[in-house]
């Protein structure tokens, strides 16, 4: 009796959570009384399905349906009706979450109700977001679609070339990963990138690509006046997003290996940021904005970082085969210069199906980093102020020095 009070009380809430919203819109088919209604038949025709039979909570979902068509009547009738459905769809959705308030994992039915209150909620934002949303940007949202449920289903799941380390499946598993991260920062760029300042900027071109977002702004530095500072900020806060995007990238691929790369390489993560947000709060200058940054899931990116993935695999298994530690740390500053997701993921590959070690993985992964660092350090030198150089030139220099004690004295 007890449960089944508990079902019938957590039934209401949810009901009445999602009335109270239905109630504020002013929609004039169901409010906080009619859902909190619904939803507690929904539990109680599942309750009543063990003693009566489970058609029982199909005659309640057809008695919800006809509820609304006979309320829509009524209201059309007298001039009333609202053109849309989506009070008749929470309604019956609702209905349903009542049922599997009986019958499924309860924080499962709760997180489903609490979510049909948001979405309901979130709907001035959602056409808002549509509306900001142009062509181009919706071309990146499909090429996405192809990418991760188009093309990666139908690649074979099983190695093929010298030394059995390409599995096109998981080699296309890795541009998904990579793809997402990207666009989920060109997404966010287009929300709130224009107005968001050179603390965002830099948080943006983290995800999209620290790169390029310091050769933009060494660029910049060159033409405009007195940015030299903002255009640090940014510079700074974007390589240490990358940082702490390699530990993500490790964490989603390779748990166990994360558990070990995560001290050293999270120490130094963390030493980056405290020095990024020191130069953000000490900047003098106009804020910068991002610049418009390139759509990260065009067909022909995903295809060139797929090369260069399987390309690094190869290298890496034959440095490992020829050349030994020595090899692996070779490549690791050569692929480190242009893209350190790419040796990122192998390593962490190589090193979850056990064909590295993890101490020896952690080191290849921090010399791709501190490699990329050091190739952004010179884009600036070459491209770039001396005034801007000169902000970036401490706060880079105490990281790659770090990170060499690291790579020397950590066990």
């Amino acid at each position: 009796m007890y449960e089944q009070l508990q079902q019938l009380l957590i039934s209401l809430a949810l009901g009445l959570l999602v009335g109270l919203q239905r109630e504020r819109a002013a929609t004039r088919l169901a409010g906080l009384r009619t859902f909190g209604l619904v939803t507690l038949l929904g539990t109680l025709a599942a309750q009543l399905a063990a003693a009566f039979g489970p058609y029982l909570v199909a005659v309640g979902l057809l008695g919800v349906i006809a509820t609304a068509v006979m309320g829509n009547f009524v209201a059309a009738k007298n001039g009333g009706a609202d053109p849309g459905q989506t009070t008749e769809l929470a309604m019956l959705m609702m209905y349903l979450v009542g049922a599997f308030v009986a019958h499924g994992p309860l924080p499962l039915a709760v997180a489903l109700g609490a979510g049909v209150a948001v979405l309901l909620h979130l709907k001035p934002a959602l056409q808002g977001l549509v509306a900001r949303i142009g062509d181009v940007d919706f071309r990146a949202i499909m090429n996405f679609v192809v990418v991760s449920l188009v093309v990666l289903p139908v690649l074979p799941d099983r190695t093929f070339g010298p030394y059995q380390v390409l599995n096109p499946r998981e080699v296309w598993l890795m541009v998904v990963l990579i793809v997402g991260i990207g666009l989920a920062g060109y997404l966010a760029h287009k929300l709130f990138g224009t107005r968001g300042g050179s603390l965002l900027g830099g948080l943006l071109g983290g995800l999209i690509s620290s790169t390029a977002t310091t050769v933009t702004f060494a660029r910049r530095s060159r033409t405009a006046e007195g940015v030299a500072g903002p255009a640090a900020a940014v510079i700074l806060l974007a390589s240490a997003v990358a940082f702490a995007r390699i530990l993500v990238e490790i964490g989603v691929v390779a748990r166990g290996f994360f558990r070990t790369a995560v001290l050293p390489l999270g120490g130094l993560t963390l030493l980056f940021l405290a020095v990024a947000l020191l130069s953000w709060l000490r900047q003098a200058g106009p804020d910068q904005e991002m610049p418009e940054p390139k759509n990260p899931s065009e067909l022909k990116g995903a295809l060139v970082f797929a090369a260069l993935y399987a390309g690094i695999l190869l290298a890496v298994a034959a440095a490992r085969d020829y050349l030994g530690s020595g090899g692996l740390y070779a490549v690791a500053v050569v692929s480190g210069l242009t893209d350190v997701d790419a040796i990122t993921l192998s390593t962490a590959n190589l090193v979850r199906d056990g064909g590295l070690e993890a101490a020896t993985g952690w080191r290849i992964v921090m010399i791709a980093a501190l490699s990329n660092l050091a190739f952004k350090a010179g884009a600036v030198a070459l491209l770039g102020h001396r005034a801007l150089l000169a902000r970036i030139a401490l706060g880079y220099g105490m990281v790659l020095l770090t990170g060499v004690a690291l790579l020397v004295l950590w066990p």
